[in-house]
């Protein structure tokens, strides 16, 4: 992989073991049931800030030097890295700025606030998120930390692939939610650097995936953001991306679109099955797996990638909506 090793997961790990929780993988009766074989599910939204953000966060933070401290760190999110990152450099004394588009739902916008980090709101799109933040960065001098196409986010996300071989050794099939891929080729990265057999499903929405997108045309394109449930996922990976498509390009075995309804299943199994509070980027592997797109043959990791979902949302969808 361009730059990354397996090593260099191991060190992520040493480096945020005092900043991050280990997770628990959950056994699912219901969705085992369904399944017919063995199903897990990867809690990482019980993650402290409640997402696998806090992960990659945690590690790039950790590796800057004292000079780049000083100046402060800055990066673009759809919520859950920005989120990340000011809990991060809240615990390292490193002042933080989070830019969000005006999609970024106000629980999310708070969450970030309450932490302590400046706040820039700016356009109508993730992309225009991160033309702001490499605006500050250029001006100010702050380290720009993306929210996936970096190698110390990239290591620090494959920490819980780790964890899940570790808790599973005889895992065969891992779900991982697909945006812009840091989380995905973290956990293939570690998971294929011990076992190459495992087989690695990315999941996204069919709203705007931008990675499936990227892959369809053999290089990074940029897609239209659309509004959708999986408000996590949106957003592009980047014309210019240094690391992500290559490593999802060759680590991926299969890469599935779901729908807004299937999303919205996938939030109602956590909820009334699993009494898990899901948002729903975390919940599209639940919904590959109930629409039958999943090869029966386990044990199957599904990775449950976060918790922040707006609470009157959480309970529109709850009470039957899709949208």
């Amino acid at each position: 992989m361009p730059g990354l090793q397996l090593n260099d997961v191991y060190l992520a790990r040493q480096r945020i073991a005092s900043l991050v929780r280990v997770t628990p993988l959950e056994y699912s009766p219901s969705l085992s049931r369904l399944m017919g074989v063995a199903v897990y599910l990867k809690l990482e939204s019980q993650q402290i800030t409640g997402s696998f953000k806090l992960r990659g966060a945690s590690n790039a933070v950790a590796q800057l030097d004292a000079a780049a401290r000083e100046r402060g760190v800055v990066a673009a999110s759809t919520g859950n890295h920005g989120r990340a990152l000011a809990y991060a450099a809240s615990r390292l004394g490193v002042k933080a700025t989070i830019c969000l588009s005006h999609l970024v739902p106000q629980n999310k916008v708070q969450a970030i606030r309450d932490l302590g980090a400046q706040v820039c709101i700016v356009g109508q799109s993730q992309d225009d998120a991160q033309r702001e933040a490499e605006r500050i960065s250029a001006v100010e001098g702050a380290a720009l930390l993306p929210p996936f196409d970096h190698a110390a986010v990239i290591a620090g996300q494959a920490t819980l692939g780790l964890e899940i071989i570790e808790q599973l050794p005889d895992v065969a099939q891992v779900l991982v939610p697909l945006s812009g891929g840091g989380l995905f080729c973290g956990i293939a990265l570690a998971l294929k650097g011990v076992n190459p057999a495992i087989r690695l499903h990315g999941i996204s929405m069919q709203r705007g995936a931008a990675m499936h997108a990227s892959l369809e045309a053999g290089h990074p394109v940029d897609v239209e953001e659309l509004a959708t449930l999986a408000d996590s996922l949106g957003g592009g990976i980047g014309l210019d991306n240094q690391f992500t498509f290559t490593m999802t390009r060759d680590l991926c075995d299969q890469v599935h679109l779901v729908d807004e309804a299937s999303i919205a299943n996938g939030i109602r199994h956590a909820y009334f099955e699993e009494r898990q509070v899901v948002e729903g980027a975390a919940a599209v592997g639940i919904g590959a797996l109930l629409d039958g797109l999943i090869e029966r043959r386990g044990p199957i990791v599904v990775v449950v990638s976060g918790r922040n979902v707006d609470v009157q949302q959480h309970q529109r969808v709850l009470a039957g909506a899709n949208e």
